[in-house]
């Protein structure tokens, strides 16, 4: 355990010494003069990751990993950023991130363990700012500044360079003072400066421009959500599912269905085997995987499907395993977690990007009136969704592969899933006070033929609510939606497009 001595002289602020270096510590804050020595204890800290040689996204979890197994204990996670090399500009272009977390190594102690990975995972000493598989950089520790022979915190260059600065103000954000949920106070006293930095610099303006996309790893691609709208269409294997039960238990049927879809536009196919409608049964993890599995070997094997995505709707995570196993590239999980509590190791081992929506309860109770009580829906779903991902996180699912989902239609009124459509906004905004990264997440909405759109316009028969749905899809994308889930594709695909140029008009009157 590390022993530090600290001297607090009234005029330069509190300083430090650590026993077992040479580095000179200081604290942000001035206090009173005083001489005490304290045991240290857990520090929090901010390292950044940058990768441009191999498998970049591997590169990074596998760093993750080594750093865990040393005593780095990762707590939150920045968005993924492909960005163009700086300095040396003739090389592949980087993947750059940042994650905090807490350990007992001291400064130099983490230093040394960090090169030691770096090292391992065949960095050299090659061009300064040249291709590398992995680059890690302590960027804070604690609340000191280092000053020593090999290592300076704050990260001197951070407030030069976009690509440090993107995820740093993920994990730190606008609204660091008031991060009182997860326990985050040591650099509250940088977040003014750097976000003042970060805006200078030109802030979310940058996202998308001049070599910094915040991308998502799904497949084999980095997505840029930010580019279009994307349709997922929806593959329900099932009896009882309220619009189109019973139509695609054959798996030719359903390997028809998914060739339509994606004939029609879709990008994404999410397979469901188990119905989540209002007081549906649940089945097995077995009979689930029963109806699913024989579909799913088929689907990865039709050429249309190549370049495509394929989703599981699913809550159980040993459904979830399965079907990433037979070629599955993300996860879709309605209960956000809450119904089965291996779900979240499950991806995380997978390494496969997770949807978390909204719903309280299960199926067959989501409706009961105790889920249906909000002060404000909008603010709740957000509150409740965060916690949510915060839980995935902390199971090891970077920010960086999660999708979010408000939940339309579970346990929500009518007038909920109308306050949620024109409220995106506000949702996202309401989890940018907690965390920005997770605020930045691609969006997903699924009004789909919903009940509360029968209610509004008169049409008992889902089938008769792909009019409404368009409306619904249309007030959502332009609210900020990312991704729709539709049975209907082509119609709701021509809204999409409709939106997504409308967007574009107002993005270049900015």
């Amino acid at each position: 355990m590390n022993i530090f001595k600290l001297f607090v002289p009234t005029k330069c602020g509190l300083r430090a010494s650590l026993t077992s270096s040479r580095a000179c510590l200081s604290l942000f804050h001035s206090t009173p003069d005083t001489l005490v020595e304290v045991h240290s204890r857990e520090q929090e800290v901010i390292i950044a990751l940058g990768s441009n040689v191999g498998n970049r996204l591997q590169n990074f979890n596998e760093a993750l990993q080594l750093m865990k197994r040393s005593g780095v204990h990762i707590r939150r996670h920045g968005c993924l950023y492909e960005t163009e090399p700086a300095y040396v500009t003739d090389q592949p272009l980087f993947l750059n991130s940042a994650v905090r977390g807490v350990t007992k190594l001291g400064p130099h102690e983490l230093l040394g363990v960090l090169k030691k990975i770096e090292k391992d995972m065949g960095r050299t000493d090659g061009i300064r700012y040249g291709p590398r598989p992995i680059d890690l950089d302590i960027l804070f520790y604690g609340k000191f500044r280092i000053r020593s022979e090999i290592l300076t915190v704050p990260h001197e260059r951070i407030w030069e360079r976009p690509f440090v600065m993107a995820p740093l103000i993920d994990l730190l954000g606008s609204h660091i003072d008031n991060d009182t949920v997860a326990g985050w106070h040591s650099f509250a006293i940088h977040s003014g400066g750097l976000y003042e930095s970060w805006e200078k610099l030109g802030g979310e303006s940058l996202i998308g421009k001049d070599g910094l996309k915040r991308v998502l790893p799904i497949g084999n691609c980095l997505w840029d959500w930010s580019q279009k709208t994307s349709v997922m269409g929806i593959l329900n294997l099932t009896p009882d599912s309220f619009s189109d039960g019973g139509k695609y238990q054959s798996v030719e049927d359903a390997v028809s269905q998914v060739r339509f879809m994606i004939s029609e536009g879709a990008e994404i196919i999410d397979l469901g085997a188990q119905s989540t409608r209002p007081m549906a049964n649940r089945i097995s993890a077995e009979e689930e995987l029963d109806r699913l599995i024989p579909v799913l070997e088929e689907v990865v094997k039709i050429p249309e499907v190549q370049g495509k995505l394929l989703s599981v709707d699913t809550f159980y995570s040993q459904v979830a395993s399965e079907a990433i196993s037979k070629g599955a590239h993300l996860v879709n999980d309605v209960s956000g977690g809450q119904l089965d509590s291996k779900m979240f190791s499950v991806v995380a081992g997978h390494r496969v990007p997770y949807v978390a929506m909204h719903m309280r309860g299960d199926p067959s109770t989501m409706q009961n009136s105790e889920n249906l009580v909000y002060d404000n829906v909008c603010e709740v779903v957000a509150s409740e969704l965060y916690e949510r991902v915060r839980d995935a996180e902390l199971s090891g699912i970077p920010a960086w592969s999660i999708i979010i989902d408000p939940g339309i239609g579970f346990s929500k009124k009518t007038e909920h899933n109308l306050d949620i459509l024109r409220g995106l906004p506000t949702i996202r905004a309401e989890i940018a006070r907690k965390s920005l990264a997770v605020s930045h997440a691609p969006l997903l909405i699924g009004p789909s033929r919903k009940k509360f759109l029968g209610e509004i316009c008169a049409r008992p028969a889902a089938v008769e609510r792909d009019p409404a749905t368009v409306a619904s899809v249309t007030t959502g994308v332009l609210g900020g939606a990312n991704i729709i889930r539709v049975h209907n594709v082509r119609d709701n695909l021509d809204a999409v497009k409709l939106c997504d140029a409308m967007l574009d008009r107002r993005r270049s009157f900015a």
